[in-house]
């Protein structure tokens, strides 16, 4: 199956270099998951992948997070984040003790709920993106711009 090129690829890159922490939220199966992979792929920074999916990851996480990113060290990708929302206490203290941008990459689905904990924890150190499902342009891969008003 081949990679259809998203457009927001560019702008999530250029983020990451500002942002500790990039939440990207979105329906499920818009390719959030397979984004972040392409692009972690490509930034060849050996950012580990993690899926709170996984319901052993996702114990270690909710009943001892420090522990869990002591395993899983930065920069990280951490997919289905709002399962553990006990890790963004943690996420906060690694941000502020570093000040290193990009080194949490995170999705999640759930954005009601998610958003709750992010605002309490990561207020100013997270940057918030939200992926729409694949537009005309993207699937015929022809370039898009922003749409303007004038």
């Amino acid at each position: 199956m081949n990679y259809i090129h998203r457009a927001m690829e560019d702008t999530f890159l250029r983020l990451s270099k500002e942002f500790p922490a990039l939440l990207l939220t979105g329906p499920r199966q818009v390719g959030k998951t397979t984004m972040l992979q392409k692009l972690a792929e490509e930034e060849s920074l050996g950012r580990e992948y993690v899926t709170l999916d996984d319901l052993t990851e996702r114990q270690m996480a909710k009943n001892d997070p420090k522990m869990f990113l002591q395993i899983h060290k930065p920069p990280v990708f951490i997919d289905e984040v709002q399962y553990a929302p006990e890790l963004f206490s943690y996420i906060k203290i690694h941000v502020d003790q570093n000040h290193r941008a990009g080194d949490f990459w995170l999705t999640g689905s759930q954005v009601f709920k998610l958003m709750e904990g992010i605002q309490e924890s990561l207020a100013g150190r997270v940057c918030l993106l939200h992926m729409a499902p694949m537009s005309q342009a993207e699937i015929y891969g022809v370039a898009s711009a922003p749409f303007v008003l004038d």
